[in-house]
This record gives structure tokens, C-alpha cells and sequence, in this order.
């Protein structure tokens, strides 16, 4: 095995943890009609490897595995805010524990993760030089509005959406 595999052992985990695809399906479902953004494994990773350019970027030092964690489970909470309301932020926080416990991740690991998820939306973060930071801005980065065809009903304020290509 070598030592990009190693890294990704764990990533691979949460892909086929049966809780993780059970929600990855419930979300696509109840987001088949929706015309905005979509939170499916093309987001995720997305905001996996744009993270991570980041992270390379900026000389912040986060294994990989670690930011594909993140960014895997940021969203796993969104059919709970579909459904009753809950902030998917804590949603996924409350969530993601069980999952990353199950793929092999500490107990510090999974405190940091979670942390990164549940302010992904907070935009006092945003500057930070840690995984939380880099979670928040690449989340933000991955949205495409310039080919979005529904970008004149977003309720995204003019400056928040991305109309050109950041990374």
C-alpha cells in the first residue's frame, strides 16, 4: 500500500459506512427537484479537493484524510433541516461522531472535524488558518452560480455568489 492509499484507507470507510449512504441517499431524494445548489457526492468532493488546495496554498499543514472527512460529512445533515427545520450544521455535527468513530478516526480527530462542520457556515471562521477556515471557504469556493440557471432566484446575497472560477 502506498502512502496516498494509507491516507485515504479511512476516506474509503466512510464511503461505504451504510449509515453514510443511507443519509448521501435520503438527501439526493429529497433534493431531486430542487434547482439549487445540490449537496451530493460531487459537492463533497468538491469542497474536498478544493480544501486541500487550499490548505497547500497556504502552507497549513492538515492531512488529507482529515479534510476529506470534512468535507464528506459537512452537509450529511441536510434532510434533517428538509424535514423538521434543524440547522444542517448541527445536523451533521451531531452525525458525523458515529461515522468517523466507525471509519478508524480519534477521538481528537473526530473533535476537530466536527468542529470544522459545525461552523462551516459561520462566517467569523472564515479567515481562519485551520481546518475550520479552510472547510468554511471551500465550501463557499465550490458553488458554480456563473452556470447555475436558477441564479436569479437564489436567496444568496449578489456578493456571496461565485461568478467566476476561485479554484
Amino acid at each position: 500500500m502506498n502512502f496516498a492509499d494509507m491516507y485515504m484507507e479511512r476516506v474509503n470507510r466512510i464511503l461505504k459506512n451504510e449509515e453514510y449512504k443511507k443519509r448521501v441517499a435520503d438527501i439526493s431524494g429529497l433534493e431531486r427537484d430542487r434547482i439549487f445548489c445540490h449537496h451530493d457526492m460531487e459537492h463533497f468532493l468538491d469542497v474536498a479537493r478544493i480544501a486541500s488546495l487550499m490548505a497547500a496554498d497556504d502552507g497549513i499543514d492538515i492531512e488529507r484524510d482529515i479534510i476529506y472527512a470534512a468535507a464528506l460529512l459537512h452537509d450529511i445533515g441536510r434532510a434533517e433541516q428538509y424535514r423538521d427545520g434543524t440547522e444542517h450544521e448541527i445536523a451533521s455535527a451531531a452525525i458525523a461522531p458515529f461515522i468517523l468513530e466507525d471509519c478508524g478516526y480519534s477521538e481528537s480527530e473526530c473533535e476537530m472535524i466536527v468542529t470544522a462542520i459545525i461552523n462551516h457556515g459561520n462566517e467569523a471562521v472564515s479567515e481562519g488558518r485551520d481546518l475550520t477556515g479552510i472547510l468554511y471557504r471551500a465550501d463557499k469556493a465550490s458553488r458554480k452560480c456563473f452556470m447555475c440557471p436558477a441564479v436569479d432566484k437564489c436567496h444568496k446575497s449578489r456578493e456571496k455568489l461565485v461568478m467566476e472560477i476561485r479554484y
